[in-house]
């Protein structure tokens, strides 16, 4: 069994509780109150600033050529085209400042710019899977579910359930599962161990736009 499928099921409850959020399943039909939206969408474009730095710094940290061009397009798509995305949405919802990160956004950034910067580059390819794997998965499920008429939504899901994106997630599980089995038994378990963390945390970062978490 390859190291994603093998650590793909270490995440199965964490992935069935995020499913389960009453932000995805208000989403889904187009109910979500557009003020956790809002908030959602703000926080969102500065977490994809941060994580296309993230993802040049994974760029030149990268061995194989062909990954370093891989990671080069997904920062580019990180910082251009989701933040386009973002910017028609800053316009519908009447988004007009990004505001500050709050602390499910700052946890999660932080975590991982410093694995980025300090850990083997095989954990850094590792902690910002789940931020493209969970997000397709996510997004295939929305789309599998019964169709709203006029979802103001509907943009969103249609990104991330793709046949684009969805690639470009396959493309980044096969560069982790080279990684780990070229790796050492110790890298492949800091690479499940990162994984596991940037899951949570994806589940937090929801959790928190549903909540309005915000610093005190």
């Amino acid at each position: 069994m390859k190291w994603s499928e093998q650590t793909w099921q270490t995440i199965e409850e964490r992935y069935q509780s995020i499913l389960d959020m009453p932000f995805i399943k208000e989403l889904s039909d187009g109910s979500l109150p557009q003020e956790k939206f809002r908030f959602y969408m703000a926080q969102d474009s500065l977490y994809l600033e941060h994580f296309g730095r993230t993802l040049s710094l994974i760029a030149a940290k990268i061995q194989d050529i062909q990954d370093v061009l891989a990671f080069m397009r997904f920062a580019e798509n990180a910082v251009v085209v989701e933040n386009a995305l973002h910017e028609s949405y800053f316009v519908d919802f009447g988004v007009t400042d990004k505001g500050t990160l709050q602390p499910a956004c700052h946890h999660y950034i932080h975590f991982l710019r410093s694995t980025a910067a300090l850990e083997a580059v095989e954990v850094a390819v590792a902690a910002v899977l789940p931020c493209f794997w969970i997000y397709r998965e996510v997004g295939n499920y929305i789309l599998s579910r019964p169709k709203t008429d006029h979802n103001p939504y509907q943009k969103w899901i249609d990104t991330y359930g793709g046949d684009e994106f969805s690639a470009a997630v396959d493309h980044a599980i096969a560069i982790c599962d080279r990684a780990a089995e070229n790796g050492t038994e110790e890298i492949r378990k800091k690479m499940t161990e990162a994984f596991v963390m940037s899951s949570r945390m994806e589940f937090h970062f929801w959790e928190a736009a549903y909540e309005l978490k915000m610093w005190k």
